[in-house]
């Protein structure tokens, strides 16, 4: 990374280690995770593909869905590990899946950044981590680096930002895929730059490319900005101009083209819908700006950093001491062939 004030980033940099790349031992007639996970790496060795995580969103996802009935998994110790470990099978799963040649996750840094200095209330509704995952948040960071994978963020900025600002730079020279559950990331979507909505299920993707972002929302991606800005997002605690639904947001942008075209021709609009915009012009123009991923963060990666090329003998020792036994086993039987 640049030499940036406050910028953050724990890299791991490892070599492959032959034979591991051409592994393909069977269970039962079925290939494990780990095992598909250790042949992707062989495969993504083709065209350039990088793959931008966004990490909380993981993470988050990762310790509801383990976390049913109340039980918690822990180590030994009493370690909580079960965000943790759903992480890990949302990583694997999508390495697999989607075959990147480099692999960067970025991270949240605390909660104030340049939107709450907007906007005092931005996400000021959201409550507080649950006590099993605060000691995760680090652990999951030391877990990212024993797969080799660049962990980046930046103070005063989101995830979102430095996903934006990588998005940008590598989607100049190859595709980039952004893995997530945030629907706010659409807005990133172009040509080369893909996002990947992680939905209910394992394996269960949604990939939108501008024509599938036009297809099912009728927006562009710029236009995903300005309907946020428009109807807000309580997620976020922002509320956009109070009374127009989505409904009607997107009505008018496919009329008007954007927030701009809605205010150049508000003699046009409806009496009521006029109303309500010249009421809450100044909360339209901050929410827009809220909703906006900032693409020029002062975060960087080098390409080189980010090769995906694991070190399973790293990711064994970090499993054994997790004690994510399944897990384990898998590593045990791919070093058991190098």
């Amino acid at each position: 990374m640049n030499n940036v004030n406050n910028a953050w980033m724990l890299s791991s940099k490892v070599e492959p280690m032959g034979k591991l790349w051409y592994t393909g031992i069977k269970t039962n007639g079925a290939i494990t995770d780990m095992e598909a996970f250790a042949t992707t790496a062989t495969e993504a060795r083709g065209s350039n593909n990088v793959l931008l995580v966004d990490g909380m969103a993981l993470l988050f996802r990762g310790f509801y869905a383990n976390s049913y009935g109340g039980y918690i998994r822990k180590t030994r110790d009493g370690l909580p590990t079960n965000a943790v470990f759903g992480f890990v099978k949302y990583l694997l799963d999508a390495i697999k899946t989607f075959k990147p040649t480099h692999v960067i996750c970025c991270w949240d840094m605390g909660s104030k950044t340049f939107r709450t200095e907007k906007f005092t209330n931005y996400k000021a509704n959201r409550p507080e981590a649950p006590l099993e995952l605060i000691p995760q948040f680090d652990l999951v960071k030391d877990v990212v680096a024993s797969f080799g994978i660049p962990n980046v963020g930046i103070a005063g900025y989101e995830a979102d930002d430095c996903i934006g600002t990588l998005s940008r730079k590598f989607g100049a020279d190859m595709d980039v895929h952004v893995l997530t559950g945030d629907h706010d990331m659409l807005q990133l979507v172009t040509e080369r730059v893909k996002v990947i909505i992680m939905k209910k299920g394992a394996s269960n993707y949604a990939v939108y490319d501008p024509a599938l972002l036009l297809a099912e929302k009728q927006l562009t991606a710029l236009q995903f900005i300005d309907l946020k800005g428009l109807i807000g997002d309580t997620s976020d605690n922002y509320p956009g101009v109070k009374g127009i639904g989505e409904k009607t947001a997107v009505k008018l942008l496919l009329e008007h083209g954007s927030i701009d075209g809605i205010i150049a021709n508000l003699g046009l609009l409806t009496k009521s819908v006029k109303a309500k915009i010249e009421a809450d012009l100044e909360m339209l123009h901050l929410c827009r700006e809220l909703a906006t991923i900032h693409c020029e963060a002062p975060v960087d990666c080098a390409i080189e950093d980010c090769v995906w090329s694991p070190d399973y003998r790293k990711i064994h020792e970090k499993f054994t001491e997790l004690e994510f036994n399944s897990l384990v086993k898998d590593i045990e039987r791919l070093t058991a062939v190098s």
